[in-house]
């Protein structure tokens, strides 16, 4: 087998790379964090000698960092908005719907890194995928400039969408939503079925399906069951609502 170089020290990447963020007027001091926000679990599974390591590390660091930003932000614009509203905002804003329009608009699928079934099927364009990209992206900048940097970063491009959310009232939840569309435009309720429960690497992983008497709307699989479910009923919505 032909040992490829590491992602992390290919000059053509390092080059590539380095002019995105270049675009982007991140002044970055390494690029290794960022590099790694692109790279897919599918290419460390199948050619770990190119990337030993996945992204995933990175969107797990996020979480901490959003949740901080956009409520030390949201509490100071909205002084007179009770703790639940403002809860709901800040879902909005960080719900994988929001932050995959956002990544789309700063191109970051051009730059995913996926091993090359990935590529040849919808996975490059999958809105999941794409959230948690920008999720690692954002991780990659704290790394490497620390708060302030990343701070200005999220404020730019990711609350800078709170207009349209509010104006849009896309703070509801997912379910809350659902059900209201699908009662208006249907007369009857959506259900939730789990569909499988299976505990790989000893993590437990609910699949849970959306129906509409027999018709499916949506899907999802995570580790949480409400999550799962909440998911579920922003894919249905989202679909949905789309056509």
């Amino acid at each position: 087998m032909v040992i490829a170089q590491p992602v992390s020290t290919n000059k053509e990447y390092i080059k590539k790379y380095s002019l995105f963020l270049n675009d982007l007027w991140i002044q970055f001091k390494t690029i290794d964090s960022y590099i790694l926000a692109f790279i897919h679990r599918s290419v460390v599974n199948e050619r770990p000698d190119f990337a030993p390591e996945h992204n995933e590390r990175l969107e797990f660091l996020w979480d901490a960092v959003l949740e901080l930003i956009i409520t030390h932000k949201l509490f100071n614009d909205f002084p007179k908005k009770p703790e639940g509203e403002l809860t709901d905002i800040r879902s909005a804003l960080v719900r994988w719907r929001n932050l995959a329009i956002i990544s789309k608009e700063l191109w970051l699928d051009w730059y995913l890194i996926l091993w090359k079934w990935e590529k040849l099927s919808w996975w490059s364009t999958n809105n999941y995928i794409l959230a948690n990209t920008l999720e690692a992206f954002i991780g990659a900048i704290y790394l490497d400039l620390w708060y302030r940097d990343v701070e200005l970063f999220i404020l730019k491009h990711v609350y800078s969408t709170l207009d349209n959310i509010l104006e849009k009232k896309l703070f509801k939840d997912a379910k809350s939503s659902i059900q209201e569309y699908v009662q208006a435009e249907f007369e009857v309720t959506p259900s939730y079925k789990v569909l499988k429960e299976e505990w790989p690497d000893h993590s437990k992983v609910f699949s849970v399906w959306v129906y509409m008497n027999d018709r499916l709307l949506g899907s999802w699989e995570w580790s949480s069951k409400k999550k799962a479910e909440e998911n579920a009923a922003e894919d249905a919505y989202t679909k949905l609502t789309q056509k």
